[in-house]
């Protein structure tokens, strides 16, 4: 006697129906949360762009500051030990004071808003502007300013034609260093109604448990670090455009 043939084994209605309505895989559940992140940064795009403008244009009048203070403190004391050692421990001093602290404490003298945020930012940046200063002017061939000095330029011309140019590939270091932390420590200052994207931070953190909450910490952390990214990138840019080829 010949037994039938076996039909093929099918999957019982009430299991497809199951499996039809089971929860989505994890692969699944992280592309459906990328995509209504990027669905909530569209959704607020202007304000995202508005914040970004501001940010930059913080962080680059604050590194203009810097810079410029960093560097004439620079040439002021590189030639005198006592004096590069007093004005890198005040300068040092700056960066041991707590962000936080600082912001709070500018607040008691000139009230909230962008002001607090730029002198906090500007005395935060002053370290590695100065010591790069001094270290690239230390760094400057002594027979090179020897011979400026014999063919009669004054300290002055010494300083802007010979000194100065060559300690240009380490200064702008110094610059690029002191924007990339000021990049960070700015969206801090939107503790004291400082702009940037600091405030899509703080106002997510101030609605933790909501589903936006999530979204604005993470739309504000991404737009920093664009923002690091850009500056980085133009550094970049400006330092092949001023530095001579046999200095890079």
């Amino acid at each position: 006697m010949t037994t039938p043939p076996r039909s093929r084994h099918r999957q019982p209605q009430y299991l497809v129906n199951a499996s039809a309505g089971a929860s989505p895989t994890r692969p699944d559940t992280e592309r459906s949360a990328v995509l209504d992140f990027l669905e909530f940064v569209w959704s607020r795009r202007d304000d995202v762009l508005t914040l970004g403008v501001q940010h930059v244009w913080l962080v680059a009048l604050s590194v203009a500051l810097s810079s410029t203070l960093g560097v004439l403190l620079g040439v002021l004391s590189y030639r005198r030990p006592g004096a590069r050692r007093a004005v890198l421990a005040v300068t040092g001093a700056f960066l041991t004071i707590p962000s936080f602290a600082l912001f709070v404490l500018l607040l008691g003298l000139v009230g909230l808003g962008t002001t607090p945020v730029v002198m906090a930012l500007t005395l935060y940046g002053l370290l590695p502007v100065v010591r790069n200063t001094i270290t690239g002017l230390l760094q400057v061939d002594p027979a090179v300013v020897e011979s400026a000095l014999g063919m009669g330029l004054s300290r002055r011309q010494r300083l802007l034609r010979i000194e100065l140019p060559l300690a240009w590939p380490i200064v702008l270091t110094g610059i690029r260093v002191s924007t990339v932390v000021l990049v960070g420590i700015a969206a801090i200052g939107a503790i004291v109604n400082g702009p940037g994207y600091g405030n899509l931070i703080f106002n997510g953190l101030a609605r933790v448990g909501s589903p936006v909450a999530a979204d604005l910490v993470l739309a504000g952390t991404l737009g920093v670090v664009v923002v690091a990214v850009l500056f980085d990138a133009a550094y970049t840019v400006l330092g092949r455009l001023t530095t001579p080829k046999g200095l890079r």
